[in-house]
């Protein structure tokens, strides 16, 4: 793909562009020869890009995004360089407002474009927040490794009756917190824990049984969560955990591990839990490889 085609295949996906969050151009699917190091998001009027590896053409293509920025409907442009050290994001053209949140399907998400590396929203699990918001009336819900709680706030969206939010982080708990009170959510029944999940078994059974779980952890986060060795340790507590027909989300975004990893560990530690289907993931984050791409897999707690 040339320069002048990236552009067109840009302006296209644009034209249907309003304040929903929107990705313009997913490079790292591998479907695009020669553009794997670079994503351009639509996040209302501002356009957003990581480049994930230098190239030689990166002032030319900045030049092109700039006098896209400028002859359209957007007014910022940020450019973050995720192969520098601490991944800095520069704002290239316009300005980012001090309270600056993305939507999705109408739910409002807090979004910090200028940190280092996660904005506080992953885009990709779009359809697994959507499968929660459809499935939690009148549910019990835990959310592990709840990081920044967009899927509590689909859940409550969807009629939860409660949720009960874990993550180590206190600060990305507060900002779970702001997503609940942007989106005018009753925070009855919302509970924000900053457990060390492996070591709070005890604590979070007492709080179930829990008519649907969900588990997105990271793939690898140095001394908290190694999903190659851990994640066999969360299914082995499900039962402990779960109602008599909980719905359990169990996601992986790993590019080496495969939806049978999570199936068959599950089969073998959890086998109550069957497999039910895998969430088609979003359109716009296609990949050349989807066994490689983001696995958001559904079991469902069954008696036989």
């Amino acid at each position: 793909m040339r320069l002048e085609q990236l552009e067109q295949h840009i302006q296209k996906e644009a034209v249907t562009c309003n304040e929903e969050f929107k990705r313009l151009f997913h490079g790292r699917g591998g479907l695009y020869e020669g553009w794997k190091h670079l994503t351009v998001d639509s996040i209302d009027t501002i356009l957003s890009v990581a480049l994930y590896f230098e190239e030689a053409n990166e002032a030319e293509l900045l030049e092109m995004l700039k006098a896209f920025t400028c002859n359209t409907r957007y007014k910022t442009l940020i450019v973050q360089r995720r192969y520098l050290k601490d991944a800095p994001s520069e704002v290239i053209t316009g300005e980012i407002p001090e309270d600056l949140h993305v939507t999705e399907n109408g739910m409002k998400l807090k979004l910090n474009l200028l940190s280092n590396k996660n904005s506080g929203y992953f885009p990709d699990m779009k359809n697994g927040r959507a499968f929660v918001r459809e499935n939690a009336k009148n549910k019990h819900i835990l959310n592990l490794f709840s990081y920044t709680c967009a899927f509590s706030v689909a859940a409550k969206l969807g009629g939860a009756k409660s949720v009960v939010n874990v993550d180590m982080s206190k600060g990305a708990l507060k900002t779970g917190m702001t997503n609940h009170a942007l989106n005018n959510l009753d925070p009855k029944g919302v509970s924000f824990l900053s457990y060390n999940i492996l070591k709070s078994f005890s604590s979070l059974k007492k709080k179930g049984p829990f008519d649907m779980i969900i588990i997105d952890p990271p793939t690898f986060q140095r001394g908290s969560f190694e999903a190659t060795k851990d994640y066999e340790k969360l299914i082995k507590k499900l039962p402990q955990l779960a109602s008599e027909n909980c719905i359990l989300l169990a996601c992986l975004n790993s590019p080496d591990l495969e939806s049978d990893f999570l199936i068959n560990m599950i089969k073998k530690w959890a086998p109550n839990f069957q497999f039910v289907q895998r969430v088609k993931n979003v359109t716009e984050f296609a990949s050349l490889d989807e066994n490689k791409s983001l696995k958001n897999l559904i079991f469902q707690r069954v008696y036989v």
